[in-house]
C-alpha cells in the first residue's frame, strides 16, 4: 500500500497559517515578478480565476471583486514543507519527497499492524496541529490510485481528509466517478486522443485489453493504465530527477547593457547548478536565451538563442557560469532592450558517472570545483542564501543607496509576506 500526503492550495495555506484574516477570502500567489497567478485558494477558483492569469487583468476580469494577491515566498513555503515532511517521516518508515507539496509513503506491512484510514485522518490531524496547514491524504495499492483517492479526500469533507482505495469494489467506484483527463500522467495530448476513442473516466482506461493500449499508446502511458488497475510499476524516484532544469526571469524593466544582462544570466547559471547538485547529477549542454519585449511594438524585436556543450559535464558553479557568459557575448546585440533572459541545463546524467573527456581531463580540477561547488551550498543553507557568491554573480551598487541588491531583490515582490519561520527579523510578536 502507498499513501500520498498532498498539502491543500499549499502557497496560499502558508500564507493563511500566519494571515489568518484571509480565511474565507479569495487569495491568490504571484509567479516571480508578480507576473501570473500561480496558487489560487478555493475561493478564487470558484470566481474562475486560472492558473497563469496574469496579475494586471484580475481587475478587468473580476470588477469589484476584492481579491487578496500575494508575492511567491518561497523561503517561507519550503520551510513550512520540510516541518510537514518531518511530521510524516514521524509516522511512516519510508518516506519520498515528490514535491514541495506532496510525499509518498511506502506503507507495506503496516496494513497488518494499523488501521490505515484511521493511519491517515491522525496523520492530517497532527499535521494541521502542529504547522497549521491542512493536507489530504490518499492511501492505495499503487500511487496513481493514490493521487485518486486524495483528489476525493480534498473535495468531500466527509472523508475526514483520508480516502483509502483498499478493495476492488472501492476501486471501480472510484475510478467510474473520476475523468481521464485528471489522472496522473495523462497530459492534455493524451486527454484529446482518449477523448476523440470515446474514454471519458479513468474506469473506461482502465478497462481497455492490454493489446488496444499497447498499440495506441507508448510504454509510460501502459504504466498508468497498469497503475490503474493495481499494479504498482512507477518509480517516483525516477519520475523527480528533471531531465532538463531552466531558470528565467521577465525583468521588472528592460535591460540595455551587456554587463547587467551577464549578472543575471551568472545567477540563473548558478542556480541551475545548485538545482544539478541537489539531485546528484550533472549536465553537458548549457543553452542561454535572451529577448526584447514581445509586446513592445514600437522597438526592435530580437531573440538569440545559443547552446554550449561543456567537454566534461559538469554540476560546478564556475563551469556553468563561466559557459553561461560565453554563450551572452555570443548572442547578445547593441542597441536593443531586453526583458527576459534565461539559463536551460540538459544533457542530464547521474553524477556518479561522469565521462571525462579524452584530450582535456582534468580530474583533480573538477574534484576542486565540486568541492568548493557543495562547500558554498552548506554555508549558503547554513548563514543564508547569498552569503558566498561568485563575483560575476554580485549585482552593480544602487547610485541612491550606495548597496548591491542580491539576486532576490532584483526580482520584483512588491506583495511578498514576511519570512515569518527563518528569519529573525520577521517573526511574529505579540503586543
Amino acid at each position: 500500500m502507498y499513501a500520498i500526503i498532498d498539502c491543500d492550495n499549499c502557497f496560499v495555506s502558508c500564507e493563511r497559517v500566519f494571515r489568518p484574516d484571509l480565511e474565507g477570502k479569495p487569495v491568490v500567489v504571484l509567479s516571480n515578478n508578480d507576473g501570473c497567478v500561480v496558487a489560487r485558494s478555493n475561493e478564487a477558483k470558484k470566481l474562475g480565476i486560472k492558473e497563469g492569469t496574469p496579475y494586471f487583468k484580475l481587475a478587468d476580469e473580476f470588477p469589484g471583486v476584492k481579491i487578496e494577491a500575494l508575492s511567491s515566498n518561497y523561503t517561507l513555503y519550503g520551510d513550512m514543507s520540510a516541518r510537514i515532511m518531518a511530521i510524516v517521516r514521524m509516522y511512516a518508515p519510508r518516506v519520498e519527497v515528490y514535491s514541495i507539496d506532496e510525499c509518498f509513503c511506502d506503507l507495506a506491512g503496516m496494513d497488518q499492524t494499523f488501521n490505515l484510514k484511521q493511519w491517515g485522518e491522525e496523520l492530517a490531524a497532527r499535521i494541521r496541529k502542529w504547522v497549521g496547514m491542512p493536507v489530504s491524504i490518499g492511501i492505495a495499492d499503487t500511487k496513481t490510485l493514490a493521487k485518486v483517492a486524495s483528489r476525493y479526500a480534498k473535495t468531500y469533507a466527509g472523508y475526514n481528509k483520508c480516502c483509502v482505495i483498499d478493495t476492488d469494489s472501492k476501486r471501480r467506484k472510484a475510478l467510474g466517478a473520476f475523468p481521464v483527463a485528471k489522472v496522473w500522467g495523462i497530459g492534455r495530448a493524451y486527454d484529446a486522443k482518449l477523448a476523440s476513442l470515446g474514454v471519458k473516466n479513468a474506469l473506461e482506461l482502465a478497462d481497455k485489453p492490454e493489446g488496444w493500449i499497447r498499440m495506441l499508446f507508448p510504454l509510460p502511458f501502459e504504466n498508468t493504465w497498469r497503475e490503474l488497475n493495481g499494479v504498482s510499476c512507477i518509480d517516483t524516484t525516477e519520475v523527480n530527477t528533471k531531465k532538463s532544469i531552466c531558470t528565467s526571469r521577465s525583468f521588472p524593466g528592460m535591460i540595455t547593457d551587456r554587463e547587467s544582462l551577464r549578472t543575471h544570466i551568472s545567477n540563473y547559471a548558478c542556480r541551475c547548478a545548485e538545482k544539478l547538485r541537489r539531485q546528484h547529477t550533472v549536465c553537458n549542454i548549457v543553452s542561454v536565451f535572451i529577448a526584447t519585449n514581445w509586446f513592445r511594438k514600437d522597438l526592435e524585436w530580437y531573440q538569440g538563442l545559443i547552446n554550449v556543450t561543456l567537454h566534461t559535464a559538469s554540476s560546478s558553479t564556475t563551469d556553468l557560469v563561466a559557459a553561461a557568459s560565453g554563450a551572452l557575448d555570443r548572442i547578445f546585440r547593441e542597441g536593443l532592450n531586453y526583458k527576459r533572459a534565461g539559463v536551460i541545463v540538459s544533457g542530464i546524467t547521474p553524477d556518479s558517472a561522469v565521462q571525462l573527456d579524452l584530450f582535456l581531463s582534468d580530474e583533480e580540477r573538477r574534484k576542486r570545483l565540486d568541492s568548493i561547488s557543495r562547500t558554498a551550498d552548506s554555508i549558503n543553507r547554513r548563514m543564508g542564501t547569498e552569503t558566498l557568491v561568485l563575483a560575476a554573480q554580485q549585482y552593480p551598487a544602487d547610485p541612491k543607496t550606495g548597496k548591491a541588491p542580491h539576486f532576490k531583490d532584483a526580482i520584483l515582490h512588491n506583495l511578498r509576506t514576511p519570512c515569518y519561520t527563518t528569519n529573525l527579523h520577521d517573526i511574529i510578536s505579540v503586543e
